[in-house]
């Protein structure tokens, strides 16, 4: 459809010319559209991506920085949501987050228009690549929590029909923003066949406590990095590259709801927010995410640069407006607001970038991994010093967790 696309393009041009050679023969006039086709299929090849057949991009090697798939305990889920085993449980809060979440704010909102491929059409060379990996990184997370919620939604539809709902409702939000990036990527002649994903990728198996952590986690820090783009897009119209971004908005309004609704499920259990190793915890899924999305970031700079931003400055606001509003809810944070957090960080960078120039070297296995060992020593010995270094105490005592979270 897309290859198409371009050709009858390329065709509308030339209406005057074939009408004024209506000699040629029907063979050469579909000889262009043919070699268009060929041309635009030869300048996406260049770009180096494998494919599982036409048009249908053979999904990015995993790794520990990419998306994953997550399964849990689904037993101990039901035992959790129980209304007769759990007392915590604030069914008048869960019943108006259903209200909302029935309402569907974005029913209509991601409805795309002509500008998409035009646009994609427009972006050529390395941006061209990078805006695609975005595309597949954003696509596969988003996938993600759509098969965990849907699962959720089914195996607790017994034990608590309210909650059940709500993870049914979110799953319908993540399947739209999943479904919605992979059309984006349509537009630049590739897609992901998200059915051969879900029946291929490898599941991660987490306890449902280290769900709730890594989930809220997720959802806030998409919340922030979403309406952060936007703003500055917002600001600097010039640097609006490809229409997704206008969406973003609306879009991080369902990240904010999905995060507060895991709020909302932490305070039903005060057993994942009590004590001193649920502060080790808490501490150590924050320091996960953020080091996961620095370092993924600053592989990726060239992305963040052409859409006039930072990169550093970018994932510095990120960490720290997520991990203010963390800290509403977890027991304890770490300091992200110190130069010695960001000296660390920094030092992973240079680890990271050593570590994936052992691995694009042309070195054999054996002598890769030789040369890795002292890198992943050193990288290890800096996450340690992440991880024993300033925290704040934090937690919902006292403070209103309903209250608005500002916008940049």
């Amino acid at each position: 459809m897309v290859v198409a696309s371009f050709a009858n393009s390329l065709l509308g041009g030339r209406t005057a010319l074939r009408q004024a050679q209506a000699q040629q023969s029907r063979s050469a006039a579909r000889a262009q559209p043919v070699r268009a086709a060929a041309t635009v299929a030869e300048k996406d090849a260049s770009l180096g991506f494998k494919t599982m057949r036409s048009g249908i991009k053979e999904a990015a090697a995993e790794s520990v920085l990419t998306p994953r798939f997550y399964t849990t305990d689904f037993d101990e889920m039901e035992e959790l949501f129980s209304l007769e085993k759990n007392p915590n449980l604030d069914m008048d809060e869960f019943d108006a987050m259903l209200s909302e979440f029935k309402t569907d704010y974005n029913q209509t909102h991601f409805v795309r228009n002509e500008t998409f491929k035009k646009a994609a059409d427009n972006i050529t060379g390395p941006a061209r690549k990078i805006f695609i990996e975005f595309l597949e990184r954003s696509c596969t997370a988003e996938f993600s929590g759509f098969l965990l919620y849907k699962e959720l939604g089914r195996r607790l539809k017994k034990t608590n029909p309210v909650v059940a709902e709500i993870f049914t409702l979110m799953s319908r939000d993540e399947a739209r923003h999943a479904g919605f990036l992979n059309k984006a990527m349509s537009d630049f002649n590739l897609a992901l066949d998200l059915g051969f994903l879900t029946k291929n990728r490898k599941y991660t198996f987490f306890k449902p406590q280290y769900i709730f952590y890594a989930t809220y986690l997720s959802e806030k820090i998409g919340y922030w990095r979403y309406i952060s783009i936007y703003r500055h897009l917002q600001r600097n119209p010039d640097n609006q590259l490809y229409p997704l971004f206008e969406y973003f908005e609306n879009w991080c309004q369902d990240e904010n709801r999905h995060g507060d609704f895991f709020s909302a499920i932490l305070k039903s259990q005060p057993q994942f927010l009590d004590g001193w190793t649920s502060k080790l915890w808490s501490r150590f899924f924050c320091l996960s995410v953020y080091v996961t999305m620095y370092l993924n970031d600053h592989q990726r700079s060239a992305f963040y640069e052409s859409l006039g931003l930072e990169t550093t400055q970018f994932n510095r606001h990120v960490i720290i407006e997520t991990n203010k509003t963390t800290a509403r809810i977890f027991p304890e944070v770490p300091d992200c607001e110190t130069p010695e957090f960001w000296d660390q960080m920094e030092k992973l960078i240079v680890l990271n970038k050593k570590l994936v120039a052992i691995g694009q070297s042309d070195a054999p296995a054996i002598l890769k991994n030789l040369q890795r060992l002292p890198v992943v020593e050193r990288f290890a010995a800096e996450l340690l010093q992440l991880f024993i270094g300033k925290a704040v105490a934090s937690g919902a005592d006292g403070i209103d967790s309903s209250a608005p979270i500002p916008v940049y």
